[in-house]
């Protein structure tokens, strides 16, 4: 679903974001309502900022997608490399 830019404005004013935070946020597949109901109020020193949060939500997921094609050429090489089978 699209949303309106006027929504991605409002999230980018109250997150205090820039074009790259929002373009990010777009390509996480997030919404601009997600951002605002995120922001930590006072009582939640815990929680990071909306930008420390994407920034490490988008790092997780180019680990993850790391590994994954880490796992996967090491499978292929394992295939490659694994002696043939012959018929006897």
């Amino acid at each position: 679903m699209a949303y309106s830019d006027e929504l991605w404005a409002e999230a980018k004013r109250k997150c205090r974001l820039n074009a790259d935070d929002i373009a990010l946020a777009k390509r996480l597949g997030l919404n601009p309502r997600s951002l605002i109901k995120n922001i930590p109020s006072k009582s939640q020193s815990w929680k990071a900022p909306i930008k420390t949060w994407l920034h490490e939500m988008d790092a997780k997921r180019q680990k993850k997608s790391e590994q994954k094609q880490r796992r996967k050429e090491k499978a292929q090489l394992k295939i490659e490399t694994s002696p043939e089978e012959t018929d006897s």
